[in-house]
C-alpha cells in the first residue's frame, strides 16, 4: 500500500527519528509484539517491533557484522554457536560465514518475525535458512539455555531487544548464569547493551549482572547510524580474558582462515580491536572499570 507518511520510533520519551515511508508492507500483532515492515525513502525497508527499530536494510550489516565477527574470532576455535532472538537472520548468516563453525543454533521467540523477516527482508537472512549446519527453534531463549547440556556451546550472541517487554528475562541473573553453565571453557558471551548515551543504566545493570557469572566483563562499540545517540555497546562476558586481548595481526590471520577477510563493510582487524577501547563517559558505567 502507497503511502504519504512518516513512522515515528517511541523508544524515548523526549526525543527520536522518524522515517518517510514509501510503502508499508506489514502490520501484525503477534502473540509477543506489534510488528511493522516498510519500505523507506532512506534506508531500505526497516522492521520494527513495538515501535522501536530493529533493523533497516540501508545500516544492518554494522550491528550484524560487530555483534557476529568479534565475539567468534575473539575465541578463535568456535564449532558450535548458540543465536538467541535475531529472527531477521542476520546474524544467523554471519555466523555461517565462518568455516570453522559447525554448529548454529538460534532461538527466537516469535516466529512472526521470522516468517516476515522472510517475505519482506530476504536478503537479510539469504540462505542461511537453508544451511544445513543452521538449526532454527522458535521458542523461548531463557528456556533453551535452562535445559541445555553443560559445555555444548562455544560463542552465545543475544540479538535481543531492550530489557522491556519480550526481551526482559534475557538480561537476568539466571539468564546469565545458564549462559556461563552451557558455555565450553573459553566460552564468551556477547549481547546488545543499547546506547549508552540515553540507556547508561542498561549498560551499567546488565554488566553488572553479567560480571557476576563471568571473570571478564566489557563491552565493545558499533557506530549503527539508525540506533541514534551515540554509539551502540555490545556486552561482552568471557570466561578466559585472553579472548578480549587477541592483538589485530592475530584476529586478521584468524579472520583469513575463517573466510571472511574482505567480505565485510563496517568490521575489520583494526576496527575489532579498536572497538574495546571506550570512551570515559561510557567505561564509567562498567563495574571495576
Amino acid at each position: 500500500m502507497a503511502t504519504d507518511s512518516w513512522i515515528n520510533e517511541t523508544l524515548y520519551a523526549a526525543w527520536g527519528q522518524r522515517f518517510r515511508v514509501k510503502r508499508e508492507l506489514a502490520r501484525v500483532q503477534s502473540a509477543f509484539q506489534d510488528i511493522v515492515v516498510f519500505e523507506s525513502e532512506t534506508h531500505g525497508r526497516v522492521m520494527l517491533l513495538d515501535g522501536v527499530v530493529q533493523i533497516t536494510e540501508g545500516d544492518e550489516f554494522v550491528y550484524q557484522e560487530m555483534i557476529t565477527h568479534v565475539p567468534i574470532l575473539a575465541h578463535g576455535a568456535a564449532k558450535r554457536v548458540l543465536i538467541i532472538g535475531a529472527g531477521d537472520g542476520g546474524v544467523l548468516k554471519r555466523v555461517l560465514q565462518h568455516r570453522g563453525v559447525e554448529k548454529a543454533v538460534m532461538v527466537e521467540i516469535d516466529g512472526e518475525v521470522v516468517r516476515l523477516s522472510k517475505e519482506f527482508l530476504p536478503t537479510i537472512g539469504g540462505n542461511a535458512w537453508d544451511d544445513p549446519r543452521a538449526e532454527v527453534i522458535i521458542g523461548d531463549g531463557i528456556d533453551y539455555v535452562r535445559v541445555a547440556p553443560a559445555e555444548s556451546f562455544d560463542v552465545i550472541i543475544v540479538d535481543s531487544t531492550d530489557p522491556i517487554g519480550v526481551g526482559e528475562v534475557l538480561f537476568t541473573d539466571e539468564f546469565y548464569a545458564n549462559a556461563a553453565r552451557i558455555l565450553s571453557q573459553r566460552g564468551l558471551i556477547v549481547n546488545q547493551c543499547g546506547v549508552p548515551f540515553m540507556q547508561a543504566d542498561e549498560l551499567h545493570e546488565t554488566s553488572r549482572r553479567r560480571a557476576k557469572s563471568f571473570p571478564d566483563n566489557w563491552a565493545y562499540l558499533a557506530a549503527v547510524p539508525t540506533y541514534v545517540g551515540g554509539f551502540m555497546t555490545l556486552g561482552w562476558a568471557a570466561k578466559d580474558a585472553s579472548c578480549r586481548a587477541v592483538a589485530t595481526d592475530e584476529i586478521r590471520r584468524r579472520a583469513q582462515a575463517s573466510g571472511i577477510l574482505g567480505t565485510t563493510r563496517y568490521w575489520t582487524p583494526e576496527i575489532h580491536t579498536g572497538a574495546f577501547n571506550l570512551p570515559p563517559y561510557i567505561a564509567e558505567n562498567l563495574p571495576g572499570a
